[in-house]
């Protein structure tokens, strides 16, 4: 009966040290995991600020293409204004031009007459460039 006791003894005796090795592995085990998740929650933390960062440089950038945005259709009506002020102004010279291209073709007393074609090819010039602009 004592040697029978004697063997479950040994036996557990030998469970008892096969525990203790994988309790040891599994604490060491639990080591790393804990430094594997502690590494993960840093690494965590630093993403939620990187995306708040992107966040708040997404709304600044947001914000001054708004702003440019609003100063270009300002621009644009502007523009399109001093178009068609232009365009009116353009049209009023031209009309002064037709006006005016009888009078410039009749000499006057005591002056040398220009050659009627210089002036018709100013007045050429002058409406070519008007047509450019608009």
């Amino acid at each position: 009966m004592e040697l029978v006791l004697v063997g479950l003894l040994v036996v557990t005796l030998f469970h008892a040290i096969r525990l203790e090795r994988a309790l040891v592995r599994l604490r060491r085990d639990r080591a790393s995991l804990e430094k594997l998740v502690t590494g993960f929650a840093a690494s965590t933390q630093q993403a939620e600020s990187g995306i708040q960062r992107l966040r708040s440089a997404a709304d600044g950038a947001g914000r001054q293409l708004e702003t440019q945005f609003a100063k270009s259709v300002s621009l644009k009506d502007d523009l399109a204004f001093l178009t068609e002020r232009g365009d009116r102004l353009a049209d009023r010279l031209e009309a002064l031009v037709r006006e005016a291209r009888p009078l410039a073709q009749k000499p006057a007393r005591g002056d040398d007459p220009a050659p009627p074609a210089s002036h018709s090819q100013v007045e050429r010039d002058i409406l070519q460039a008007l047509r450019m602009a608009r």
